[in-house]
């Protein structure tokens, strides 16, 4: 816990630690300024705090953690459940904000955690990928099961339930790294029609047969599931003089379905339950050419939510049963959510990325990662 910020604070600016009454993350400090608690979500743990992710509360006395991180538990603030009270707005955050005074205030969860409950995923089978700047895989389990050992899932935001999540660092930022790099032709044609240039990039992938024609990419751009050191690296291989920058698109997305559904195969090892159905929430899940690749790479029917993105109604759904609104959260998910376009996967297609992803892609680190050892080891500037 090297990277906990109040390690920072303690090194950098030891005159604001030595004066710290209270130590939260931001969700607890805008609870406080909006209802006067110093209380936060059990939800929004998710990070380096002394926080025991099994009971869902403060560590106790003997825990590891406490000698990580230099906090007191003094210093720590109130936790409560999601879709339970946290508090009411008082007057002179009424009066600032306009939301009108004395309005209870329902606690939530992280916005990774909304977004899995917006996107309906509350049984096990269902697999919630997240296409955003990280591209996630995260599954809903009543059980606390650490997917990648010694890594424990994050609190749901439903009180009884984990959220097991893995990540693709750099996900669907290549998409943005492509747009900066390759992408000029669609950023001067979204300027003429004052539209975004990723609206264009279908275009790109449609040009392109499944599979890229042999180019694959692997996006382990930073320590994570596979690579768990600094040798951490993407590749891309199998370049022939047919390849433009259309192939390399497609294989970026291509890349980042192969890696979630290695990510799916080892949540689904871990927990016993295979997840059968997908969910694709963020930015890139309105790409409908994202959306068929993942269907066709998983083998799976892919679904969007009728809302992209999904953190926000997951947060209403938590207040919503915390209000009384609907009695639990299944009823609520059934009333406040609901699929929009489904992609199934094509029979053919599916055998080309199987072949790839199995003969190819899962083979990639091990008989790459000599060489990457090698690069970390010679300094370079």
């Amino acid at each position: 816990m090297e990277e906990a910020e109040a390690n920072w604070l303690v090194h950098n600016q030891p005159e604001i630690w030595k004066n710290t009454y209270k130590y939260m993350f931001l969700s607890g400090y805008l609870t406080d300024r909006l209802t006067g608690k110093l209380a936060d979500s059990v939800g929004c743990q998710v990070g380096y705090m002394p926080f025991d992710y099994k009971r869902k509360k403060w560590s106790p006395w003997y825990d590891w953690k406490w000698k990580a991180v230099p906090v007191e538990k003094s210093m720590l603030v109130d936790l409560v459940a999601p879709s339970e009270k946290i508090g009411e707005i008082t007057e002179a955050a009424s009066r600032e904000t306009g939301i009108p005074e004395n309005l209870p205030m329902i606690a939530a969860a992280s916005d990774k955690a909304c977004e899995v409950l917006g996107a309906g995923c509350l049984e096990p089978n269902l697999g919630c990928l997240g296409y955003g700047t990280t591209a996630t895989i995260n599954t809903t389990h009543q059980r606390y099961i650490e997917v990648i050992p010694l890594i424990p899932p994050y609190p749901a935001a439903i009180p009884s339930a984990y959220s097991m999540e893995i990540q693709i660092y750099r996900g669907y930022w290549m998409v943005s790294w492509f747009k900066q790099e390759f992408g000029h032709p669609e950023r001067l044609l979204a300027d003429e029609q004052n539209t975004e240039a990723e609206s264009f990039f279908d275009d790109l992938v449609n040009q392109v047969p499944p599979g890229s024609q042999g180019l694959i990419l692997q996006p382990y751009w930073s320590p994570g599931l596979k690579v768990p050191g600094p040798e951490a690296r993407g590749a891309v291989i199998g370049f022939g003089g047919e390849h433009t920058r259309a192939h390399l698109y497609r294989a970026i997305l291509e890349g980042v379905a192969y890696a979630l559904r290695e990510g799916a195969q080892h949540t689904s090892k871990r927990t016993g339950v295979q997840i059968t159905e997908l969910r694709v929430t963020g930015g890139g899940s309105q790409s409908n050419a994202a959306m068929q690749i993942t269907a066709d790479v998983f083998g799976l029917p892919a679904s969007r939510p009728h809302v992209y993105e999904a953190s926000g109604l997951g947060a209403a759904i938590d207040a919503a049963v915390g209000l009384g609104i609907h009695p639990d959260f299944k009823t609520a998910v059934a009333a406040m959510t609901r699929i929009g376009d489904t992609f199934q996967p094509d029979p053919k297609n599916r055998q080309i990325y199987d072949d790839l992803y199995q003969r190819v892609y899962l083979k990639m680190y091990t008989q790459l990662k000599p060489l990457y050892e090698e690069l970390y080891s010679i300094k370079q500037d």
